[in-house]
């Protein structure tokens, strides 16, 4: 890859040619051309959450949390490579027509690697869950999908959102986030950190959030003294959107647009994803900003411009052609990853369905043809969805089994409908599960309930949740299915911790991308069987966790709490059965046996976990290995699984980190904990050091 001293380099000369103000222009998000320095214009803004979002047609994968879900780092990679060839096939297309508007960029936003530290937060399913090791994992290997291993980035990645940030959304714009430096370096910093050291990320974008009293995208304790000084971060540092705005009008740290401008370039805020960087000239004026640091912003994100090899006509990606986006073996990648994710967490022995024994399927609830359920937030937009109802159809049309329909109710009931409009599928749904033998409902949540602030339906949490129960009319829904149904499976598709009413098996489908119908159907009548894992602790209710606001991480996510969850981090079921038959580990890598000990083909999970024995350490063993294996019936492989280098360390009350050389690992198929072992009476194997 091209090194970053010799786009440095370039960026200095083509920079010394501007003038303050043209240097002054590129600091905004919407940089205009200087055509009489060849420069066209840029929109640094974009997305790829999980997919090439909000710029047309694209292929929609599973939301990140699902694809958390699937514990498979080599899967995270071959995503980020595909999305990447997207954007580029794109961009290509949309550039070479003269449209550089927003969303059209090669500087995507993503990943979002806050850790997901409370259920409420609606934003909760851009991340990869609860667990900083996971959560650094996955962000490395996507970011390296993203940005490729060519002689120019294809992608420039961008780790978000920089830091201590997951909520309230309704209090983002003036809330401070207080934490203790143990907290901040053992459990906010670690992903950030990875992706930048080893991660190689050219972006990191701050939060709108004080932490302990500093603006986060103005503050030289995070920007400065962590990321620059500390990890020896090189590429560019962008605000969220109109962040640096907050200064002046919510957290009230600064008196005037001009102010807010000199704090966050002070501070090392390179990119104003704004308005407030049109106020630097008269910072300058009023002698709070110079014309240096305006330079030095400019070169670093000019050094990424050429890094992408934007004014090279030469790079290796501009022949990537229109037609490399929407293809059909993107479509198939999607379908894999929507597979792979959905978690089984609860059968009575009702699924796999036996097509010879089914003659009718009653497909029940508003998520069931629904294509926001299938989407998340951040997305594109798909040719090719498959909704639930779409995918068991085609799945039984073809095997000669009738589907009856229902929308069962309306997803929730909000200040408009009456009593009368929220129930007034119930019969018809009843009728139909009478009828079927076997009853599929679909249920949960869509990014109109949750996600971020001013892009949901929610007006009483601007995104949040209140509580971990499915809408009312869903929850009347399923009392009654239950009641008057056969067998009745329970789908539900949200992005976050929920305690959905029980039926006779249910599956946590997470939003599933565009061919999430056709993966549903495939599991449910045993095409495939599933092997997601939770990426986060599924609570039995909000009055088992402390106050949303409080970041301290005390009774938070498996590592810290206190209580007995409802479904463990890490835990989820197969149609077939594994057994670890033996572990042994060195100082960097585990080697485990692993034997599929069923009857059917299946994905087990290798889960490593460390005790360290230290007062310091987690209340609980954290994670510090994994790896995804395919097994035939009666297959057993010896697999080797790599261990976080931090796994034989722990952090002090000042945030720093000790060795310590004596501990427990435990390696097997879930946590080594009473509530796994409880579910799947799998005890993982204990190896002391």
């Amino acid at each position: 890859m091209r090194s970053r001293e010799e786009a440095r380099k370039q960026a200095e000369e083509l920079v010394s040619r501007m003038t303050l103000e043209e240097k002054a222009s590129q600091l905004k998000y919407n940089a205009p051309a200087i055509p009489r320095l060849g420069i066209p214009a840029y929109n640094w803004w974009n997305e790829a959450l999980h997919g090439v979002a909000r710029a047309g047609t694209a292929t929609v994968f599973p939301q990140a949390i699902a694809l958390a879900a699937m514990f498979d780092e080599d899967a995270q990679q071959e995503i980020g490579e595909v999305i990447a060839e997207e954007a580029r096939a794109k961009y290509n297309g949309q550039s070479r027509n003269g449209d550089r508007d927003i969303y059209k960029g090669l500087t995507v936003w993503s990943p979002n690697i806050n850790i997901f530290r409370d259920p409420r937060w609606g934003r909760g399913h851009e991340t990869y869950g609860e667990d900083p090791y996971l959560t650094s994992r996955l962000g490395i290997r996507f970011i390296r999908g993203l940005q490729g291993d060519g002689k120019y980035l294809k992608t420039a990645a961008c780790s978000k959102h920089f830091a201590v940030h997951s909520g309230p959304e309704a209090l983002r714009h003036a809330f401070d986030a207080r934490v203790s430096k143990k907290d901040m370096f053992e459990t906010y910093l670690p992903a950030f950190e990875a992706t930048v050291r080893e991660g190689g990320v050219e972006s990191v974008m701050g939060a709108y959030n004080r932490v302990n009293g500093e603006p986060a995208c103005g503050s030289p304790t995070l920007l400065k003294e962590i990321l620059r000084d500390k990890w020896g971060f090189q590429g560019h540092v962008v605000s969220d959107c109109w962040a640096i705005s907050d200064f002046h009008t919510h957290h009230h740290v600064t008196d005037t647009a001009p102010e807010s401008a000199a704090l966050a370039m002070h501070s090392g805020c390179d990119l104003n994803c704004g308005v407030t960087y049109l106020h630097l000239l008269q910072a300058v004026q009023e002698g709070l900003v110079t014309e240096e640091e305006i330079t030095r912003a400019c070169v670093r994100l000019m050094t990424t411009r050429f890094l992408l090899g934007l004014f090279d006509e030469e790079c290796e990606y501009n022949a990537i052609p229109v037609t490399q986006a929407d293809t059909d073996d993107h479509d198939a990648l999607a379908l894999k990853t929507a597979e792979k994710s959905m978690v089984l967490l609860k059968n009575d022995g009702v699924l796999p369905l036996d097509p010879a024994a089914v003659r009718t399927i009653a497909v029940i609830g508003p998520n069931a043809d629904s294509i926001p359920a299938l989407e998340g937030n951040y997305n594109g937009t798909s040719s090719r969805y498959v909704t639930f109802l779409e995918g068991i159809r085609a799945w039984a049309k073809a095997h000669g089994i009738r589907v009856l329909y229902s929308l069962g109710c309306h997803l929730f009931k909000d200040r408009t409908s009456s009593l009368a409009q929220a129930d007034d599928r119930l019969a018809e749904a009843v009728m139909y599960a009478e009828a079927a033998d076997v009853t599929v409902a679909c249920v949960g949540l869509d990014a109109g309930l949750e996600g971020e602030e001013g892009d949901t339906g929610n007006e009483y949490f601007s995104g949040d949740k209140a509580d971990l129960l499915i809408p009312e009319s869903q929850r009347k829904l399923l009392a009654v299915l239950k009641e008057k149904a056969k067998k009745l499976v329970t789908v539900v598709a949200a992005g976050s911790s929920l305690n959905v009413p029980e039926g006779n098996a249910e599956i946590f489908a997470w939003y599933p991308g565009q061919a999430g119908g056709t993966a549903l159907a495939r599991i449910l009548f045993g095409e495939v069987n599933p092997g997601g894992k939770l990426p986060l602790t599924f609570y039995r209710g909000v009055e088992d966790l402390p106050p949303f606001e409080d970041y301290a991480m005390e009774n938070r996510t498996y590592r810290y709490f206190e209580g007995k969850p409802l479904y463990p981090f890490g835990y989820g079921l197969s149609y077939t059965d594994f057994e670890v038959t033996d572990a042994r580990a060195e100082a960097e890598m585990a080697m485990v046996s692993v034997r599929n000990t069923g009857k059917r083909a299946g994905d087990a999970v290798i889960q490593i976990y460390v005790q360290p024995d230290s007062p310091l350490a987690p209340l609980h063993p954290r994670l510090c290995g994994f790896k995804r294996v395919t097994l035939e019936a009666g297959e057993e492989k010896n697999i080797e699984v790599s261990l976080d280098p931090l796994t034989w360390t722990v952090v002090d009350e000042n945030g720093d980190r000790q060795t310590v050389p004596h501990g427990t690992l435990y390696a097997g198929l879930n946590q080594p904990d009473a509530r796994s072992l409880e579910l799947t009476g799998k005890k993982p194997l204990e190896i002391r050091f």
